[in-house]
This record gives C-alpha cells, structure tokens and sequence, in this order.
C-alpha cells in the first residue's frame, strides 16, 4: 500500500519501517533519487507499488563493491537497472569527449557518481552478488543500445546491450505495460528464461523466428557501413506497435530478438500514471549532498504528451517514445497544476506544459489511430501530409484551463514547438495566445539550419517555412505589445554540412546581429538516423553518401557560429580560406573576421598557438560588438 507523501525505501531500516520483511523488486538507478514523473525510475517503480509490489531503490551505487546492492538483501522477484534520463556517456562526456565537470542529475551536481556505461557495470555487480536472480534493464541508455549500433566514445560498432549487460530482459521505451507484465509473470512463478514474449521487450533467443523482421546480423554491420546504413532505415520502424512481427538480429550463434512494442498508452492510462502518489520531491536519502540541478526546470512544468512525429534525424525519440502521440487528459493536467499551487515554493509561475513537441496533442492522423505509422513516408518532411490533423484547439483549452487557476500568474510553454505545424492550422488562436500569454520574453524555436541540403539531410522543412513562422510571430508580438524574441536553435557539424554551408549559417547570423551564447554541436548518440549517417557516411534513406564533417573541419564548423569570439579567431580564418571566402576577412561590413586578430600577430597567415600561461591576455573585450564593431544581440 502507497505510503502518503513518502518515498520508497532506499535502505534496509527504511524497508523495515514499512513493515517489509523484504522487497520484491530493487530498482538501480544511475541518477539521484528524486520521486518526480519526469524520472524514469520514479514513474516504474511507482506503477509496480500500484499492481501491489514492494520496490526498494538503490540511486547511484557505489560500483566498485557489491554492498550497495545488497543493501536490502535478495529481492523476491527480481533485480532493474536504468542508466538513468540520459545514457551514462552523454552524461559524462561532452561532443569532444572532455569529462563534464558536472551532472544535472546528481546530488549537489557532482561528477563521477556513476560509472561509464553504467547499464552493463551495474548488472555485473548484480551478477556478482547474486548470481541466477532475474535482471531487467530499461531506461535511455538501453531502449536505445536495444540493437548493434555504433559507440561514438569507442568509434566502432558495439553489439547489443543486453549481451554485455547479462540482462534477461530489456525493456525498450517507456515500459509500463511491459514492467507489470513482467512483474505478474515472474509472481506467478514464470521462469525469466521463459519470458520471451512480452510486447515492449527484446531478450536473447537460440533460434531464428519464421514470421520477423530479419536484420542484418551484428557480424555483418560491423565488417560493412553500407549494411549498417541499411539496417538503420529497418531499425527506425521497428517501433510501431501496430507491426505485429519482431525484429531479429544474428549475433554470433544468439539471436537478439525485439518483441512487438506496447500499443500506445490510452488517455485514462497516462492519467492514472501520473496520478500517482509521488512526493515530487528529491528523496531524504540524496539530500546529503545538495540538490540535485536537474529538477529546477521540473518542478513546476508538466508533462502533458508523449511521442513524436516530427521524427527529426538526429533525434531518437521515434525508436525510444515512438511516433504515435500519447497524452493526458485537461483534467489530469489541471489536478498537476493545482497540486503546484499549494507547493509553498511555488510563485505563480508554471515553466512549461508540453513534451517532446508541444502542440502535439492528438495522432498525426485517423488513419495512425488504426493501422500505425506510415512505413514509406514521413508527416512533416518534406513537407506536411495532406491528412495531418494540426487542430491545436484541444492543446489551447489545456493552457486556458490552467492560466485561469487562481494563484497561477503566468503558464509558460519551453518545451519545442513544431512551427511548420503550427502554421498549418488555419485557426490561428493557439499562434496568437502562444505569444500573447504563453512566452517567457523569448520563444526558443529550432530551425537548426539555413541551408536546404543540410536541413534535407536532417528531416526538417526547408528555411523559408521558418522566415515564415518569424513574420507572423513578429507581426502578433507588435499587436500584442508584448515586446518578445524569437531565438532560433541552430546545429553545427551534422551529418551533410559542408564549409561551405556552415559559413552561410555564419553570415545569416551576421545579417541578423545575434550570435549565439550557446551552441549546440552534433552529437552522435546511439539510435538516430543521424548517427548511422555519421558513422557510415550514407544517407540510411536514400543511400546516397554523404559529406561528413569530422575532427578539425568540425571544430571549424563549431566556431564559424561564433566567428566573433577572440578564441575562436584561428579555427575561422582557417576555415574561410579553405572555402575559398576570403572576401569575408577584412574590415568592410561584410566581413566576419578581420585580418589580424586584436593583439595577435599573424604567422605565415595563421595566428599562432597560445603558449601556456596567455590564457586571456589576447581577449577582446568590445563591448558587445564583433570584430567589426558591429553591435550584436546575443542569443542566450
């Protein structure tokens, strides 16, 4: 029985507290333990306490012995283990593979409270401990790894996670429904070995399936790009839970097989969900050492939708989440937001209601209500399906709902928003009260880029819809009075960029004075269309090969977005010379870089390498301005 206002145990005098003589499940997590929807760990554990079962945690054990996880002794039925929200190596690990010298999702923000590929560490833990007692892996950083695929860290191809791992089962997605199959399976006194059935799982199996999708084998990807390109364009349709049929892939003399996913969660099903008796809270047990960064932007945002359809290539979500949009009900969101209200932290304002994409309310169509995803063709790119359904209506009397609240001042929306969508809806209500009510002074929106082949090669529209959607937001914000920005999010070094194509980006920036703060570098990451494209150098899709910016030239591209920082002087003049742009050093107005770098002599046309110890004396420090004294409006 839940336990009002309380976190799960997390040690064994907590367990005895509750009068639990055991656990039937104890739930590894990567990250700090905070009982919050927005954490994985949370959302499972408190699903199986729902269906009856005690779960003890174990937030970010100590990996080099096995007593923390022995800290509650055996558990009945099984051991789960997550990475956490984000896979251990991105956690870790910058696009440079420099150690992050911080971790949002820990206590205090420190780094290094979990191991590298923390997934397969932690299960040899386990095995260490307890040798034949059921193990399920789930979470990012497994859905994700689900298949052979290629480590970035590593540079090679890695076979299935659940091979290194040990693992019975893995639980791709966000696995309700499979995680409570399994528990009553396993209570019912089902041997794990037996569970090769569920839906929303991949396990290990011997022989080969007669009626599947057969992938290249694991061999085959690794010896092969041109194969590895051609398995990602299978892999990405492997989450449709309206595809009856598994996805098998060789691996040695094993089959990784992947069950069919989980159909989609009903509306009544996401609302008993996040209904549940969470503390919303960071748990008694991590507060030792400080808070944990990651829930700051939480705390008072909702989440209203699951999935995606927009199906970006350098985005995952359509193998993790999937396409097919899931969503909580107007009352559901309400009860959330007026829970926030009572919260004596809570100042009146809600950071954001949304998901992946926020106006994202229903499925793409009617058609994907029955019969899935469309195999052969994509919702919006290149340009959106003449059956898209973009009424944003529903979403709209969601926030209306919600800003009318007493003691709510002002509901934001932060999550993405999809503005080629947007501007398919010929009532343009939501647009209009989106800026008039819904934006925090700026609107974060991401083009990501401005040349057409890049932005091809990315599966998103084509520039103008954005020049477009900044018209008509420039245009409301002026009736409205509101005096709000846009600021575009922009991407440097993906898979199809050029030079060439990265210095157009620079000098749009230029002509609209608004050099990035921040900037967002490609990062290949297991699972998504991109990544199989930066590997393999073959677009998965078409097959066609593709340029491939790698090492210095993306360095280059990286600091072309901020030609005007001292910095990043050297890496810009050499990337304009080697485009063949010089007609873009100089003083004129035009330029991006001068000819010399301030207090820096040229040798043989380069600057030279900063000797230790000049760290700073060489920075600019010009008030705002580029190297050109042009005055810029920095994007944050």
């Amino acid at each position: 029985m839940a336990m009002k206002n309380q976190c799960l145990p997390t040690n064994r005098q907590e367990m005895r507290d509750r009068g639990w003589a055991e656990v039937d499940f104890a739930l590894v997590t990567g990250d700090g333990y905070v009982d919050h929807p927005s954490f994985g760990a949370a959302v499972i554990s408190r699903v199986l306490e729902s269906h009856g079962y005690r779960v003890g945690i174990i937030a970010q054990p100590d990996w080099h012995s096995t007593g923390d996880f022995e800290v509650f002794g055996r558990p009945r039925l099984g051991f789960m283990v997550t990475a956490g929200n984000l896979d251990s190596m991105v956690s870790h690990y910058t696009v440079n593979k420099k150690r992050r010298k911080k971790d949002v999702y820990t206590p205090g923000g420190v780094a290094g409270r979990r191991p590298d590929r923390a997934t397969i560490v932690y299960c040899g833990k386990i095995r260490e401990a307890y040798k034949d007692i059921p193990l399920i892996i789930g979470g990012i950083e497994a859905s994700l790894r689900r298949f052979a695929h290629y480590d970035y860290w590593q540079n090679k191809v890695r076979r299935s996670i659940l091979f290194d791992s040990r693992a019975d089962l893995l639980v791709y997605g966000m696995g309700e429904k499979a995680i409570v199959e399994i528990a009553d399976s396993l209570n019912a006194g089902i041997p794990v070995s037996e569970l090769n059935y569920i839906k929303g799982t991949a396990c290990i199996i011997k022989e080969m399936l007669s009626d599947c999708v057969e992938l290249p084998g694991c061999e085959a990807v690794t010896a092969d790009k041109k194969t590895y390109a051609e398995a990602a364009k299978v892999i990405h349709g492997s989450n449709d839970p309206f595809n009856p049929r598994p996805f098998i892939q060789p691996t040695g003399n094993r089959y990784l097989c992947q069950n069919p996913p989980q159909m989609p969660l009903t509306e009544a099903e996401m609302d008993e969900i996040y209904g549940l008796p969470y503390t919303f809270r960071q748990c008694e047990s991590a507060l030792g050492d400080g808070a944990i960064p990651g829930i700051e932007e939480i705390k008072f945002s909702i989440t209203a939708n699951r999935g995606c359809f927009g199906n970006c290539h350098f985005c995952a979500l359509a193998i993790h989440q999937g396409r097919y949009i899931q969503k909580r009900s107007k009352a559901s969101i309400v009860a959330e937001a007026k829970r926030m209200i009572k919260d004596p932290d809570f100042k009146g304002y809600i950071h954001d209601i949304g998901g992946p994409t926020a106006n994202f309310r229903n499925p793409a169509c009617e058609k994907q209500k029955t019969k899935g995803v469309c195999p052969h063709r994509e919702c919006l790119f290149p340009k959106p399906c003449e059956n898209l359904d973009t009424d944003e209506s529903e979403y709209l009397e969601v926030l209306r709902a919600v800003r009318q609240l007493p003691g709510v001042k002002k509901v934001f929306v932060r999550s993405g928003i999809r503005y080629d969508f947007l501007l398919k809806d010929k009532n343009k209500s939501f647009f209009k009260e989106l800026v008039k009510y819904h934006v925090s002074g700026q609107l974060r929106v991401a083009p990501e880029h401005v040349a057409g082949s890049v932005l091809r090669s990315m599966g998103k529209p084509d520039f103008s819809v954005y020049e477009r959607f900044y018209r008509e937001f420039v245009q409301y914000d002026k009736q409205f009075k509101t005096n709000q920005f846009v600021v575009p999010y922009f991407i440097t070094g993906h898979p199809g960029c050029t030079l060439s194509d990265a210095i157009t980006l620079s000098e749009y920036i230029r002509d609209h004075g608004a050099v990035p703060e921040q900037v967002q570098d490609f990062y290949p990451t297991p699972g998504s269309i991109a990544t199989a494209m930066y590997y393999t150098g073959y677009n998965p899709f078409t097959m066609e090969s593709m340029h491939i910016p790698k090492d210095r030239e993306k360095l280059m591209q990286r600091a072309l977005i901020q030609y005007n920082r001292p910095e990043n002087y050297k890496l810009v003049h050499e990337a304009l010379i080697k485009a063949g742009r010089r007609d873009l050093i100089g003083s004129h107005k035009e330029a991006l870089i001068p000819e010399k770098p301030r207090g820096v002599k040229m040798v043989g046309g380069k600057a030279p390498e900063k000797k230790p110890g000049t760290r700073g004396k060489n920075k600019r420090k010009n008030g705002g301005k580029n190297g050109n004294g042009k005055k810029t409006n920095r994007i944050n």
